[in-house]
This record gives structure tokens, sequence and C-alpha cells, in this order.
């Protein structure tokens, strides 16, 4: 089965490559350095593309009418509870089909989009998170929080699936050398975490979502996202009190480095505190193309308050959310959506499929290529992230290869959001969101309304 899947894949892609030959040729998956997505992705290179609106003006837009008879068959009987769907044209932004397109639903995970194009337009792809260590009061330091949960305590890993992240060992070097510089041998380590306000916990969480390791309690100090035991993936407790556990670790690696060193107490560093060390996150480009192939939670609301402190607005929940929103609605893709949190993980959040649609087809805009990683960040239908076990059925395998798309899951809530070449090779933007959060949704029956989109040669 999965020889006959692999076959019409490569039959898919050699169709795709007929219709954009003669057109600029532009990579939409990561260089391999920088991409965090799985090594099938970066073995397969699978989608190597056109120029996403070049490709899109190159296709003939198919036919609405035409379009809504392959996709209405499928949505008959919405066996998987209520759908709300909408393919728009990535280039016109014309909408070609939709059914409740206009009515919000509840995005999940699919939130994620609004927030990382909200993210590189507001602060560039370039953007990094930096942890620092200062002078304090006395001998104390202070160990400064800057909002980076990948901030990590494990030795780097060679051929990781990610680039490297900020190491705290690294910064404990960097500390000691200047203290013994100074003549310090022994000190305390105070932590800062003012970087953040607000409460930990978004409105509209439900209460089993820290216990269960859905994420860590949002603190701007953080260290491997707050896990308990970060070199085993089947284990996903999380320390109650990530800042406090971080200057824990940095403690014990600075007395390592040979400064006598114990964990101290919660303050604020002042202004024009000397650094003494600094470690910085990968760029907001690679930390937002890992939190949407993997869906990361934990990263998302980092990224989701760099865009409020950008803004100049609280880092908090709220102060987030307006930043958030602000900024997209300033792109003019801000209509139709309103969000507690930056990940999805709120069940109270609305975000309309048109809205969905205009933010992805944004990111796939030649005029935009800051945003570019939103969509390269999006998994690769049946190869990576989130969608990588999926479109192995005869219903949706047409899509294999030829979607990229955000996926959203919550009790009763499954929705995707992407763009797909059809088979004349335009690009199309879609988002379909289904349930009500009251009864299970299946999600291949969106992965088939994709299919559908991706191998629509529909005149």
């Amino acid at each position: 089965m999965r020889a006959r899947i692999l076959a019409l894949i490569t039959l898919s892609l050699l169709n795709l490559f007929s219709v954009a030959a003669g057109l600029a040729v532009a990579k939409l998956t990561p260089d391999r350095h920088l991409s965090p997505q799985p090594p099938t992705v970066a073995e397969r290179d699978s989608v190597r593309t056109a120029s996403p609106l070049a490709a899109a003006s190159g296709g003939r837009e198919p036919a609405a009418a035409a379009l809504a008879a392959r996709l209405n068959g499928l949505l008959t009987g919405d066996t998987g509870g209520r759908t709300n769907a909408v393919v728009i044209d990535a280039l016109t932004r014309r909408t070609l089909f939709q059914q409740r397109g206009d009515q919000p639903a509840t995005p999940a995970s699919t939130t994620k989009l609004a927030t990382s194009v909200a993210a590189l337009a507001a602060l560039g792809p370039d953007h990094r998170i930096a942890t620092r260590v200062v002078q304090g009061s006395g001998s104390a330091i202070v160990l400064v929080g800057g909002g980076d949960p990948t901030l990590t305590a494990r030795p780097a890993q060679a051929g990781a699936a990610h680039p490297p992240y900020a190491s705290l060992a690294d910064l404990a070097a960097q500390t000691a050398k200047a203290l013994k510089a100074a003549g310090v041998k022994r000190t305390r380590v105070d932590y800062d975490v003012s970087a953040y306000a607000g409460p930990r916990t978004a409105y509209g969480w439900k209460d089993n979502y820290l216990p269960d390791g859905e994420l860590a309690p949002v603190s701007a100090l953080t260290v491997d996202e707050g896990r308990v035991s970060p070199d085993d993936p089947s284990v996903n407790s999380r320390v109650d009190d990530p800042p406090a556990a971080a200057t824990e670790q940095f403690a014990k690696l600075l007395t390592h480095e040979g400064i006598a060193a114990r964990a101290g107490r919660r303050t604020t560093a002042p202004q024009d505190a000397a650094r003494l060390g600094q470690v910085q996150s990968p760029t907001l480009a690679a930390l937002i193309e890992h939190l949407l192939t993997e869906s990361d939670n934990d990263v998302a609301e980092a990224v989701a308050r760099q865009v409020a402190i950008g803004k100049g607005a609280p880092a908090s929940f709220a102060g987030a959310a307006q930043a958030v929103t602000g900024v997209l609605a300033s792109l003019g893709v801000g209509q139709g959506i309103a969000v507690n949190d930056g990940s999805g993980l709120s069940a109270l959040n609305r975000i309309t499929p048109a809205a969905l649609a205009r933010v992805v087809s944004l990111a796939a805009s030649d005029q935009h290529p800051e945003l570019r990683a939103a969509i390269t960040g999006m998994p690769v239908a049946g190869f990576s992230g989130t969608l990588q076990n999926r479109y192995a059925t005869s219903e949706s395998v047409a899509g294999a290869g030829l979607v990229r798309a955000k996926t959203g899951t919550l009790a009763g809530v499954s929705t995707l959001a992407g763009l797909a070449y059809d088979a004349d090779g335009r690009l199309l933007a879609f988002a379909f969101m289904a349930g009500d959060g009251k009864s299970a949704v299946d999600p291949h029956k969106l992965d088939e309304l994709a299919a559908a989109v991706a191998s629509c040669g529909c005149r």
C-alpha cells in the first residue's frame, strides 16, 4: 500500500512540475540546516515548487460551480459534525467555495497560523529571544528570562532536526568566566521573569492542560519547556514552577564551572545592571517552522508574547491577543479573528474559515516574503509533523505531498487550514472547521476535502 501511495505522489509531483515549468523556482521546504522538520521531509524534499503566486497566476482559476459540486458531495450528511468551510484563490482571494465560511468556529491549533503571521510581520524572521545573566545586588547575580521556551540544559545533539537551541550550560560558562575575572568564587542566583505579566494560564483553558503536560505554566524563564524528563519524549509531565526549576539547574551548572552557587529568589534586575552572559534562541522563522510543524503550544505562547513586547503591550495573554489581532488588522486580514491565547488551546477562541484562508494566502504572497516561514512550517500531507501519518487512504491520498496545512484538534473539534495546488496548477487556500465541541469528529474527513481541492481539475 505504501509503495502505491508513493507512486501516486510521484506522479502528482511530476504533473505539478510540468505546470510550473519555466517559472521561477523557490523551495518551500526550509533549508536543511534551518529546518526543524522531521528527517523524512529533508530526505525527500517533497515540496520543491514554483513561487506560490507565480504558480497561482500560471494555472487557471477553477470553476466555482465545479469545485462546489465536488466538495458538496463530500459534505453531504456531514457525519463528522457541523463543518464550516471555505476555499479561496490564493492570488485574488476570491471565494470559490464556502459553507458558513463567515461564521466563527473554534479554531483549535489553527490559531497558531494567526499567531505566526502576526509575529513574522511585527518582528521579522530574524528576531531572536535573549536570555541574560546580569549583576545583582551585593554578590548575587540575576538570571533574566526573555521568554525563550527552547532554552535547554541538554547537551548539543549531532544531527538534531532543529537549529541549535540556546544553551543554559553555555550561559553558565560565560557567567563563570566573568565572575572569575572579577575574583568572585561564590554567588546566589536570583531570577527575573518580569518580561511577562498576568496569569500563567489563559481564559478558556481546561484544568487538565497543565497536569497532562499539554504545555508548561507560561513564564518568561523556562528550560526545556519545563519538562520533567526532557530526554524521554514519552513523558509529558512539566514542573510546577518553571523559573525556580531553571534557576536550580543554572546554579548547578555554575557550580560545575567552579563558582559555588545556590538558587535564590525572584527579583527584578536593575535596568543598567552589568551583563555577565547572554544566549539567544534560534531565529523567529525557525521557531515558527517548528511550532507549526509540531504544533508546539509552549513556543506558540512565547511567540505571541513576543508580539506584545514588540508592540509595547503587556506581555500577558490579553496583551498578546490584542497585539496579534492588531497586527493582523493592519495587514488587512484581522476581520473574523478573536482569540484568548497564541496556541489555540482555549476552547473560547473564535475564527472564521474565511479569516484563516486569508491569513494563509497573505503568507503565501510574493509581496510578503517575511512571512514565508508560516508556509514552510505547515506540515506536508503524508510526510511531516502532524500530517505525517495522514493522507494514506484511497479517499485522501491524492493530497499527499501536494497539501500543506495546519491541523487543529480539541475535544469535539477538528480543523485544517492551508494551501494546495489544484490539477491545473492554481494555488488555492482553504480552511475546514468541523465539530461543535460536543461530539466526536473524524479529522480524516477534512483530509478528504483538502485532497479533493488538490486533485480538482474543476472546469
